[in-house]
């Protein structure tokens, strides 16, 4: 009778677990884990399994590690009913592991290791390379070589249809759409990539993106192609283009050295700021003023001069020029510059600018050390002291950019410690913000599910990492690794965000792009638009997906990802949060240098 019951309660406890084990994941981040840093795996289920410890094991000899107790318990999560983050932070010997929860559920393997970021922000800027319009490097042949022809110049004497030359720099996304905003955004983080972790990156490709070394960083090259775009841009000193193309270059799918869609000689328009409100065929977009595009000029143009001052002492003052006539082009009418649109609703509705000039009075201050500068920088962070998404549980399209204040940090470098603990309280504030939402769920997730929303957690990561560093404070420090954690598996589809990164892992296969859907090309660290609302995905235009759904177990009435070429609001990679990607993995790079 005994060994009856025995036998009884062996079978239910192995069922039960059989059970947990089809219900159950353990999300764990694909790229691994640096020994001195915060560790965490995600175990959700959609059964009402209660846990309460877990083991590590050693990869190769299965032997128990690290035996640890779980958090406590969250509730229901997009399409999870349950809950346990497991922090193996205590865990600091290198080596392979796979988690095991008292459930019976095991983790994908995973690494620890001071080299689980290496070399990976210059694996990104391969996405990068593969935007350039020119000259292509992946493609290796050249498009857009006739760009393009003038809209609403009229007021600087250029009528409509007037040639220009503004070929170059990088396609916005996978559309080959070109605008000034991301690409100067995206500019002044390869450079402050390089000014902040020159020591991660390598020289392993000449300026056309070829490979061979030339004596100067990849990342410096790529800053570079982006800078020479930006002054094509802007080449006098009253005028300046906000775009090249609109969306009628969605009307069909080709490689871009394809590119018919405008007729003439191939030219696309190119859209001039004059600070008014642009309309194209029925749309007409809420421009005020001339100050968010050109402020962001000015900051791409100043820390270029910084950078190359002694490497190119010509161009650095070029550069420096540059920056003092955008400045001024900034001042002609302070507001927003908006893209244009001609069919779709879909445009950048930036909103706000004081951020831009923020940063653009403090780099105007760095070029010239003149206080008035600095005076105006703080009065402009005083009126943006948060970025406005974070206070906000949606927003329209890029509508508060950048997603991260970056005028914050540099006045938070300030030797005036006034203007220091002012700039530090913003940035803390935000992230109170954040955390106040992300703690009452599994992943730590505070940010929304806006479209480009790996965009924003990629930014605010940054923002935590600043912070840590201006403020000395580490209070959130598992907040910002969730946040990376996030893009890389510790997510609901157990995922990473970022095309071939990891290797070995479940990375996007089948991403909204020409590249990829036509020829089979490898996008690789090419960041994608990331999750959204569902709310938001059911009321897109022209959505569909090609293929069965590989993650429909873990989509839900909250949010959505989809790895379908069908899904441009989930799976689309974009440049300019590449070129974020690529400063915060340097960053992750460069912290495991320095813990060597």
């Amino acid at each position: 009778m005994k060994k009856s019951i025995v036998l009884l309660v062996g079978f239910i406890f192995l069922a039960l677990s059989t059970f947990s084990q089809d219900k159950s994941w353990i999300r764990i981040n694909q790229l691994g884990y640096l020994p001195q840093s915060s560790k965490v795996a995600v175990w959700v289920s959609k059964s009402d399994q209660t846990l309460k410890s877990f083991e590590i094991h050693d990869l190769h000899s299965g032997k128990s590690v690290y035996k640890g107790k779980v958090s406590q318990a969250f509730g229901a999560y997009g399409p999870f009913s349950k809950g346990y983050r497991l922090n193996f932070t205590a865990l600091k010997s290198s080596g392979e592991y796979y988690i095991q929860t008292d459930d019976g559920v095991k983790s994908p393997k995973f690494r620890v290791n001071n080299e689980v970021y290496k070399g990976t922000a210059d694996f990104a800027l391969r996405y990068m390379r593969q935007q350039r319009t020119l000259f292509n490097p992946y493609l290796q042949d050249s498009c857009h070589t006739h760009d393009g022809f003038t809209m609403y110049a009229s007021s600087v004497g250029l009528a409509d249809s007037t040639r220009v030359d503004v070929a170059g720099g990088w396609h916005d996304a996978s559309d080959y759409l070109q605008y000034a905003t991301t690409s100067a955004n995206a500019t002044y983080h390869l450079l402050s990539a390089y000014r902040d972790f020159r020591s991660v990156f390598t020289d392993e490709k000449q300026a056309n993106g070829l490979d061979g070394s030339n004596g100067i960083a990849d990342v410096m090259d790529e800053a570079k192609w982006g800078l020479d775009w930006l002054l094509k841009m802007h080449p006098e000193p009253h005028i300046m283009y906000n775009q090249i193309a609109d969306d009628r270059d969605h009307t069909k799918l080709r490689l871009p050295g394809q590119d018919s869609i405008y007729g003439r000689g191939h030219e696309r328009p190119v859209y001039f700021i004059n600070g008014l409100p642009q309309q194209r065929g029925k749309l007409l977009n809420n421009t005020t003023g001339t100050s968010s595009t050109a402020a962001k000029f000015v900051s791409a143009f100043g820390l270029g001069h910084q950078l190359w001052a002694s490497a190119d002492k010509s161009y650095a003052e070029l550069l420096k020029e540059k920056a003092g006539s955008a400045y001024q082009f900034a001042y002609k009418k302070p507001g927003v510059t908006q893209t244009v649109s001609v069919k779709s609703p879909y445009i950048y509705a930036e909103d706000n600018w004081v951020d831009d000039m923020e940063l653009a009075e403090v780099s105007m201050y760095h070029l010239h050390q003149k206080e008035e500068y600095l005076d105006k920088a703080v009065r402009f962070a005083r009126e943006e002291t948060v970025t406005p998404w974070i206070v906000r549980d949606t927003a329209n399209h890029y509508q508060y950019y950048p997603f991260i204040n970056l005028g914050h940090y540099e006045l938070a470098k300030s030797k005036d410690k006034k203007i220091k603990a002012e700039a530090i309280k913003y940035y803390k504030e935000g992230i109170t913000q954040v955390w106040d939402r992300a703690k009452e769920n599994v992943f730590y997730r505070g940010v929304p599910f806006i479209w480009c929303s790996n965009n924003l957690t990629t930014a605010f990561a940054i923002q935590c990492l600043w912070y840590q560093e201006v403020s000395h404070d580490r209070q959130f420090d598992e907040l910002a690794q969730a946040n990376i954690d996030w893009l890389f598996g510790v997510n609901p589809w157990g995922t990473s965000m970022v095309y071939g990164l990891p290797s070995d892992g479940d990375t996007p296969v089948d991403p909204h792009s020409a590249f990829t859907y036509l020829h089979g090309f490898p996008i690789d660290g090419g960041l994608v638009d990331g999750p959204v609302y569902a709310s938001i995905f059911n009321n897109l235009i022209g959505i569909q997906l090609y293929n069965e759904d590989s993650y429909k177990d873990f989509q839900s009435n909250l949010v959505v990802y989809h790895d379908d070429f069908g899904d441009y609001s989930t799976n689309e990679p974009t440049m300019d949060g590449t070129a974020s990607l690529v400063y915060l993995l340097a960053a992750k790079e460069f912290e495991s240098k320095k813990k060597d």
